[in-house]
């Protein structure tokens, strides 16, 4: 049912962007076998939503003047944020998504090496570990 779903919302986008978001979808779930992909509302506006482990760890949509991807693992990651910033140097950085408008400014490559390297990285552990660290903390 949701397989229906992220197809109808990837044709429901312009004829231009369909390519580009039914690729970076096949590389976010060929890539990571961690996550399940449903369509969803964030910020007021349907996108495809890929949680593991019940946490969102990609976000993929596409709004009036761009396509964004919401790639939450580099935003815990200096290292991964720089990397990528650098290797997708023609996209625009935002605080929790990449913006572009192009297959020119996120390359299906580097996309595809993007999503291999957050594959590994278990969000919810990350949390819960962060939440031990705090509370041990604040006991002392």
């Amino acid at each position: 049912m949701q397989d229906a779903k992220i197809k109808q919302y990837i044709l429901n986008q312009s004829a231009d962007r369909q390519n580009i978001l039914t690729g970076i979808h096949s590389i976010i779930m060929e890539e990571d076998m961690t996550i399940a992909a449903s369509v969803e509302q964030m910020m007021g506006k349907d996108m495809i939503v890929y949680k593991g482990r019940g946490l969102m760890k990609y976000g993929l949509s596409s709004v009036k003047n761009y396509m964004s991807l919401h790639v939450l693992p580099i935003y815990g990651s200096a290292a991964l944020f720089s990397k990528y910033k650098s290797l997708l140097d023609k996209a625009n950085f935002q605080k929790g998504c990449i913006n572009f408008k192009t297959v020119e400014e996120m390359p299906l490559d580097i996309t595809r090496q993007l999503i291999a390297d957050c594959s590994t990285i278990d969000l919810l552990k990350i949390r819960e570990d962060h939440l031990k660290k705090s509370k041990g903390s604040k006991k002392k």
